[in-house]
């Protein structure tokens, strides 16, 4: 996947330096050549095909018991109440006078 990936970042950016290299080409529509062309299509398929494995971890993280960030956060206390960490209330809510 990710040779494919690399080949085609190597296609844009060699349209981007013919661009800016062109008679009638600018450094700048070179540069959005190369986004348009090359990191966002190359981002958007990076993401889509790593999709799999973050559901892995995710799973993998959700059946260790005390191993994710999420499962401590959202994990009722013995009272009830789902917990907070302690800096996400740093400030007292303000009341509003009657």
């Amino acid at each position: 996947m990710y040779l494919v990936l690399i080949g085609w970042l190597y296609v844009a950016v060699m349209m981007a330096a013919a661009e800016a290299t062109a008679a009638n080409g600018t450094v700048l529509g070179a540069m959005f050549t190369f986004v348009l062309y090359g990191l966002l299509p190359v981002g958007l398929i990076a993401y889509l095909l790593d999709a799999p494995r973050r559901r892995r971890a995710r799973k993998a993280a959700e059946q260790a018991p005390g191993l994710g960030q999420a499962a401590s956060i959202d994990a009722p206390d013995a009272g009830g109440e789902a917990t907070r960490p302690a800096t996400a209330d740093a400030v007292a809510p303000v009341r509003e006078k009657p």
